[in-house]
């Protein structure tokens, strides 16, 4: 599919990730990808009572908006957490104060749309759990790790060569 070709969302064809623990089941409709898209991305998630799309987190050079196409979810930001329905706007700046995760409270599912700049190497923050995930499109690619292991700049270097 070319980048010009339109794409419709009223019946996205969802996947959900069957190593995805229960709480955070929702099912996701890339279309970034899709329209090969490299600098942005956007994805309409499909969201059941009682799951939620991630853990709490933050993004380091990524904003992101939030569409709440149908339903109504719970927020949760540093300012705490509220409920948004249909036609429902929230934007996440990069850094802490963009902290946030998505929620279904309700008896019934809801369907958001999450849009982004896309960077080859993203960095996020989970603070809840203490971790920070590195992504990279590199082959090494990247991890999650927990902040508390973090090293001194050096550690492991050896000795420098001098001549």
């Amino acid at each position: 599919m070319s980048g010009m070709d339109p794409i419709s969302i009223a019946a996205p064809v969802f996947v959900t990730d069957p190593a995805d623990p229960p709480g955070f089941r929702a099912s996701m409709f890339r279309l970034g990808t899709l329209v090969g898209a490299e600098r942005t991305g956007m994805s309409v998630y499909e969201l059941p009572p009682g799951e939620q799309v991630c853990p709490y987190h933050y993004e380091h050079g990524e904003e992101e908006w939030l569409l709440v196409l149908d339903g109504t979810v719970d927020l949760r930001t540093p300012e705490g957490t509220r409920p948004l329905i249909a036609q429902d706007v929230a934007f996440f700046p990069r850094g802490p104060k963009g902290a946030h995760s998505v929620a279904n409270s309700s008896d019934a599912t809801a369907r958001i749309l999450m849009f982004s700049n896309v960077d080859a190497i993203g960095v996020t923050t989970y603070p809840d759990s203490d971790k920070v995930g590195v992504w990279s499109d590199a082959p090494e690619g990247g991890g999650m790790f927990r902040r508390s292991s973090s090293v001194e700049y050096y550690d492991g270097e050896g000795t420098p060569l001098v001549e």
